[in-house]
């Protein structure tokens, strides 16, 4: 949430604190939820493989906790707990991204190049990639670096769309009509999600996201430059990742005083400790795993000691900065350019002078860290809101813990899912997309003439990062924006700024409470109109 933001309807909602926060593993919670991970693991494989997305299913988790509860059997009334629900759409969520995102997009690059029998050790490794990527999130989130008070949009919506279930009233119809106008204005071509995001975020870096969006949407047409060409979003991307991580760094040694503010109103549950220990050990974790996948993969081999030594290192950096450019993104915009960066660091692998299996391996590792670091930071501000807003703080951290052992669940039915049935996708030619691109690029390879693009525009998004501030990440969304074609999308967040501030100047801080219900209900109705029309478009596709 924005800082200082609150959660209060005209009756004061707040939520039921039990003695003890629901447990994974109850018998309901634990049979309900895994059944809902499978069906989360069938949904991110299907639509990455037929349509090329991810949906968020966070909210369809929600709505099938909430069905469920009203149900008159005696078994299912236990589901009627927010906290329960909450676990529901943790697992389901963590499923659908685990499986399409962070494990069946790493394991096609080996099956498109000519590799299949390395497909097992690409598993392997996207686990351990995935594992950590949500462990190192639980262990940071509601820091200064990712704070609890962040904007987090899409678990906003997931809370919003719970709280609405739960009590009903004035509430529930603004939640429903912003789903009604979410979901038409989706239906029609605008990406209203967006829309929403903009009503929650910080005002700076959403205007940066839709500056990014526009630049890249209309280069081309107007002044008949390729930004792709040029290398333009994955230089920006490097040098505000660099200097974000600089940022970060300094937050971390405490000698930063950007979030003096936000410090001031919001006492964070994670400490400084906290924090080292997260990225400290995740980065000894991804070394381990980087370890493994080289042994595993057989490209000891392939490289002389220092450079496989040189790629072991490279390889767990560009996993933990990766994720952390994925999560700043996420955290801001509700918006994560997970396979973006992992092109960024697969051009830098090349540039490197690594083999084409090398490169495979290491786009694949890295492309699996991002989406369960964003994921995570989604369910847990659902999940936060909940418990909340973190007037309960003993509960809050038993509540977060649960959380993380539901994503686990879920990382279990995707990996349970994939052993499975990944040979019947490969062999049926179902790829992620992306993984085409992936595989293209390695052995298009790079050249002298992609470095000096790559430095040139490395310098003007370390600029941009730092002049926006540790705060405001505008370096990271303005390069975001321009790493995706949708112009639309960039015209609709300019817009929704605007009716955003012209709003806020009519009516005051008064409104925000109705604006951010309103904004849930906008990325809510997008999402289950993207997840219908992304299903019919992959059952036509199975009937082809």
């Amino acid at each position: 949430m924005a800082e200082g933001q609150k959660l209060e309807r005209d009756d004061q909602w707040k939520p039921e604190i039990p003695d003890k926060h629901p447990s994974i593993l109850e018998p309901i919670v634990l049979i309900v939820g895994a059944l809902a991970g499978i069906l989360g693991a069938i949904i991110g494989v299907e639509l990455i493989t037929r349509v090329g997305i991810t949906p968020n299913t966070s909210i369809i988790g929600a709505i099938i906790a909430i069905a469920l509860s009203r149900i008159p059997i005696l078994a299912f009334r236990n589901l009627r707990s927010v906290h329960r629900q909450n676990l529901m759409q943790t697992v389901i969520s963590g499923a659908t991204f685990g499986a399409g995102n962070a494990l069946i997009l790493p394991m096609g690059i080996l099956w498109l190049m000519g590799k299949p029998e390395l497909v097992p050790a690409m598993l392997l490794g996207a686990i351990i990639g995935m594992v950590v990527d949500a462990w190192i999130l639980y262990m940071v989130f509601d820091s200064r670096i990712f704070p609890a008070t962040g904007a987090w949009p899409p678990g906003i919506a997931t809370a919003e769309t719970i709280i609405a279930g739960d009590v009903g009233g004035k509430r529930a119809w603004t939640l429903v009509a912003g789903g009604v106008i979410g979901g038409i204005g989706t239906y029609s071509g605008f990406p209203m999600d967006i829309f929403g995001v903009c009503w929650i975020g910080n005002i700076w870096a959403l205007f940066m996201f839709g500056v990014g969006l526009l630049v890249r949407g209309y280069a081309k047409p107007l002044i008949n430059v390729d930004v792709n060409a040029i290398y333009l979003p994955h230089g920006i991307m490097i040098g505000a990742g660099i200097v974000a991580l600089i940022q970060i760094i300094q937050l971390m040694r405490g000698k930063s005083k950007t979030h003096q503010t936000a410090l001031e109103t919001h006492k964070a549950t994670r400490t400084q400790a906290d924090i080292k220990q997260g990225f400290g050990y995740g980065f000894i974790a991804y070394l381990a795993g980087a370890i493994i996948l080289a042994i595993v993969g057989g490209i000891v081999s392939e490289m002389s000691f220092g450079q496989l030594l040189l790629f072991i290192v490279f390889a767990a950096i560009a996993a933990e900065v990766s994720e952390i450019m994925v999560g700043l993104a996420a955290m801001h915009a509700g918006w994560f350019p997970g396979f973006a960066t992992a092109l960024i660091f697969l051009v830098l692998g090349m540039l490197m002078g690594f083999p084409p299996l090398s490169l495979a391996f290491l786009v694949g590792y890295t492309a699996s860290t991002g989406p369960a670091f964003a994921d995570m930071g989604y369910d847990l501000k659902a999940g936060w809101i909940l418990r909340g807003s973190g007037e309960h703080p003993e509960f809050e951290m038993a509540g977060r813990f649960q959380q993380f052992w539901a994503k686990m669940l879920g990382a279990v039915c995707a990996i349970v899912f994939l052993l499975i049935f990944y040979k019947a996708y490969f062999g049926s030619n179902l790829f992620p997309p992306v993984d085409r691109v992936f595989v293209a690029t390695i052995k298009a390879g790079a050249s002298p003439e992609v470095l000096k693009w790559l430095l040139v525009w490395a310098l003007v998004g370390a600029i941009i990062q730092f002049i926006g501030g540790a705060d405001r990440q505008i370096g990271i969304l303005f390069a975001t924006g321009l790493l995706i074609m949708n112009p639309i999308a960039g015209w609709t967040a300019l817009v929704s700024l605007a009716f955003r501030i012209l709003i806020l100047k009519i009516y005051g801080k008064k409104a925000e409470n109705t604006m951010y219900v309103l904004a849930g209900g906008f990325i809510a109705g997008s999402a289950l109109v993207s997840f219908g029309t992304g299903t019919a478009k992959a059952l036509t596709s199975t009937k082809k």
